[in-house]
């Protein structure tokens, strides 16, 4: 314990200082928001650093800030303005929105990641489904040549309904080009005229010069 030990507090203390459970301080030390110091018996102490800490965590949260960006709030230093209010610089703010622009990029990544998953994972759970539900109405004394016909059924009308969709798409992406071409063609004629009555009067003007 390399700190003063006369101006440690316990856990307990240390919460009613600050009005809040020793679960909650405990918590925020899980989180890695604060380090306190270890008496020889391993009991937290806090001293009036880690007060200070706590309070900036305490004031933040009422202010509806996320742990995950408290936690990139606590890493820079709070600077006296003028008014003698401590507040963020730019630079220091600028670093946090980085930080946290950074976290939400890799959570957007973890989310497509989940979701391309969960589709694969519906899909095949679909399957299965399908599967047991055969295997099911076997069990139950249904004849073979009955599923499998029925199975082979559903097989072609989700291979027909494959090949309408795919046909619809390729039709919609017809019309788009179409539609693209005729808005450009379109375009080209409004500029062109414009352009030829100007080569037009250039010629003009230079017949008068002349």
């Amino acid at each position: 314990m390399s700190r003063d030990s006369t101006a440690l507090l316990t856990v307990r203390d240390a919460a009613e200082r600050l009005g809040v459970t020793p679960r909650t301080l405990k918590y925020y030390e899980e989180r890695g928001l604060v380090t306190p110091a270890r008496s020889e018996g391993r009991y937290r102490l806090y001293d009036e650093q880690d007060l200070e800490q706590f309070g900036r965590i305490l004031r933040l949260r009422a202010l509806g800030f996320s742990l995950h960006g408290i936690t990139e709030m606590l890493k820079r230093p709070l600077e006296t303005v003028g008014d003698g209010r401590r507040r963020y610089s730019l630079e220091s703010l600028q670093q946090i929105a980085d930080a946290l622009e950074q976290q939400i990029g890799t959570l957007d990544a973890r989310i497509t990641d989940v979701r391309r998953e969960l589709k694969e994972a519906q899909t095949v759970r679909a399957e299965l489904a399908n599967d047991l539900d055969y295997v099911k109405r076997r069990l139950a004394g249904e004849p073979s040549e009955t599923l499998i016909d029925e199975r082979l059924a559903l097989t072609r009308r989700r291979k027909e309904a494959a090949q309408a969709h795919d046909a619809l798409a390729h039709a919609n992406d017809s019309r788009t080009a179409t539609t693209n071409a005729r808005s450009g063609n379109h375009a080209r004629s409004k500029t062109g005229a414009p352009r030829k009555a100007r080569k037009s009067a250039d010629g003009d003007d230079g017949g008068d010069a002349a």
